[in-house]
């Protein structure tokens, strides 16, 4: 027996209230998955922070190395960050950058964020979408309530949801920063130039431990 009108519009109004009760459940688990690992990046600074300069340099790049490769897509930034010369350049040329991008960079997580003033970090609620990215927006508060916004975009890899790039004040690329550096490093003495270059920064970064 055909359902009269009224009765399939309550079926049609149940089953559409059924996909958006399933999408935004969908949406909001993205949300938490993005959310827990900046918040794991956040614990994982803040104890390397309370450590502090009283720690090895070596100590505490071990210690966020492992959060540090969790959270971000170092491949895929050092890809973007150098550009189309990327894909000229040998595999073992692009092999070394990568590691040697990879050392600078968690040596510059040590180096910057090495002492601790009873600074705490928050993730704002929301996720904005940017075309296929996410943005997680977070703030660095100090102890006397001054807020840095910092803006994590994330995109979707096949290990999951991984940091793409950071925008300091909400809007300020540390990616666009960088592909300026890099990449006028790279036409003047190429690859093995550049190799050179991220070696040396992560030596003075770490005070010679590193490179």
């Amino acid at each position: 027996m055909p359902l009269a009108l009224p009765d399939r519009r309550a079926v049609l109004r149940h089953v559409l209230l059924l996909i958006a009760a399933l999408l935004g459940g969908g949406s909001a688990a993205i949300a938490s998955e993005m959310t827990a690992l900046i918040e794991q990046l956040h614990a994982g600074l803040i104890e390397i922070m309370k450590a502090g300069k009283a720690a090895p340099f070596r100590q505490r790049y071990d210690e966020i190395a492992p959060v540090i490769g969790r959270t971000f897509d170092l491949e895929a930034i050092v890809r973007q960050v150098v550009g189309p010369r990327w894909a000229a350049l040998p595999p073992d040329q692009q092999a070394a950058l990568a590691d040697a991008f990879q050392r600078y960079t968690i040596a510059s997580y040590v180096s910057n964020f090495d002492a601790y003033s009873g600074e705490r970090f928050e993730v704002l609620p929301g996720v904005a979408a940017v075309g296929n990215d996410r943005v997680v927006k977070t703030e660095i508060v100090t102890a006397s309530g001054q807020a840095h916004v910092l803006g994590y975009v994330m995109r979707y890899t096949g290990a999951g949801w991984r940091v793409v790039d950071v925008l300091a004040e909400g809007s300020i690329s540390r990616v666009a920063a960088q592909r300026s550096e890099i990449r006028s490093v790279l036409s003047d003495g190429g690859g093995p130039g550049l190799l050179v270059s991220l070696r040396r920064k992560t030596a003075e970064l770490s005070g010679g431990i590193l490179q």
